[in-house]
């Protein structure tokens, strides 16, 4: 049996063929894996998907970079040059309930894995499209997580002021994209339980990296304010950025007047939630450098862990800067349960891993299949799709009588 067949989660039955590569897409895919669906990865043979080769760092089994967005899946490698591969491939995605895919875009239409064509035969497709700046313009841009941070105005507000600018530590705008695109796959699938019929989304970097800007795109939106690099400052909020104290910096996030009261009696100065200059947020702002200074001064007598535990027993959120074994760590510590333990075929565990990060009551297990290897499941899956199949889906919201289509090899209906 299908690691997670049987288990009642909720895309369980969901088939997935996914065509995409290196980050957005395939964590997209394994958002739905994690969730249930049976996710069919289709990659190159020989090379397969590009992070396969992303190394350092390695793990036993492995790219660490291709392994943290690709578990819970299975592995079939396809030459789409080929047309006997290229004809197994129409006819993954003739059964799929939902395909994702990050060629450039109009690629697959070229080789008849276009949305309109695979529609006709498959109505009820969701077709998911991810590119780094869409399908008008922005057609011929080559899409990478970098490249969009600096020209979408992320790195213009990420940096020290005086210095330079600085992208993300991580790949934020692939992540982000990759929740967008989730997000659109799962209301389509939503839509569809009552229409019966799918629908084409399309998601880019660009957009998706707008789309999170929040209070900073709407600074220059509303106000016309372009915002700029303030290091580790809040343009809004004081203080809510790292302080010096005795030792490491400490970051502090007062949100109200009676935080920033708790803090200054916590350091010993009292005095200052009465002073006029910050008595409220909007003159702490105004008086930002003063204010600092102040604030240092007090914190300067003990180190950051010190301090975080001081300012959160009396309810200042504060918290010294860590590194990511310490973030797991702490997470543990609070119960969270950061982490899975994933397995291979035969039960083994083989590593280790970030877990899906929601909890469910009732409690869901979570599905624990390693990242699969190049082609581990090439032959099971085409034996799978050269039988004929009967898939069944609710067509209508008001009978919610269901259809069978039965679906022969080559993908006719009868």
């Amino acid at each position: 049996m299908r690691s997670g067949a049987g288990s009642g989660a909720p895309l369980e039955g969901i088939v997935v063929a996914d065509f995409s590569r290196v980050l957005a897409g395939p964590l997209a895919t394994m958002t739905l894996a994690d969730l249930g669906a049976r996710v069919i990865k289709v990659e190159r043979p020989g090379t397969g998907d590009d992070t396969r080769q992303w190394a350092p760092p390695s793990s036993e089994t492995g790219a660490t970079y291709f392994e943290s967005v690709n578990r819970n899946k299975e592995s079939v490698t396809l030459d789409l040059t080929n047309p006997g591969d290229l004809e197994l491939a129409r006819e993954l995605a003739r059964r799929a309930d939902v395909l994702v895919e990050n060629f450039k875009p109009g690629g697959l239409a070229k080789l008849g894995l276009g949305y309109e064509s695979l529609a006709e035969e498959n109505p009820g497709l969701v077709y998911a499209s991810i590119s780094g700046f869409g399908s008008e313009g922005g057609l011929d841009l080559p899409g990478y997580d970098f490249i969009v941070q600096a020209v979408g105005g992320l790195m213009s507000i990420t940096g020290d002021p005086q210095g330079g600018s600085y992208k993300v530590g991580v790949a934020l705008v692939d992540v982000l994209t990759a929740k967008d695109a989730t997000i659109g796959i799962l209301a389509a699938l939503s839509e569809r339980s009552s229409t019966g019929r799918g629908r084409r989304i399309e998601v880019n970097l660009l957009s998706s990296l707008q789309g999170a800007l929040a209070n900073q795109g709407q600074a220059y939106l509303g106000a016309g304010v372009t915002p700029s690099r303030l290091g580790n400052d809040h343009p809004s909020i004081v203080p809510y950025q790292l302080l010096a104290t005795g030792d490491d910096p400490l970051a502090v996030a007062v949100g109200n007047d009676s935080q920033f009261a708790k803090l200054c009696r916590a350091i010993g100065y009292p005095e200052l939630a009465a002073d006029p200059r910050f008595v409220t947020n909007a003159v702490r702002v105004e008086h930002r450098r003063e204010l600092v200074k102040l604030l240092e001064a007090g914190l300067a007598g003990a180190g950051a862990k010190e301090w975080q535990d001081r300012l959160v027993s009396v309810g200042v959120p504060a918290g010294r800067v860590a590194g990511i074994d310490e973030g797991i760590a702490y997470a543990e510590s609070l119960g969270l349960e950061p982490t899975i333990h994933v397995h291979d075929a035969r039960g083994n565990v083989t590593g280790r891993q970030i877990r899906h990060p929601i909890t469910w009551t009732p409690a869901l297990p979570p599905r624990t299949q390693a990242p699969p290897a190049l082609g581990e499941h090439t032959a099971d899956v085409l034996d799978w799709l050269r039988q004929p199949e009967t898939k069944t889906f609710i067509s209508s919201p008001q009978s919610a009588a269901h259809s069978e289509v039965v679906l022969c090899p080559g993908g006719t209906t009868s």
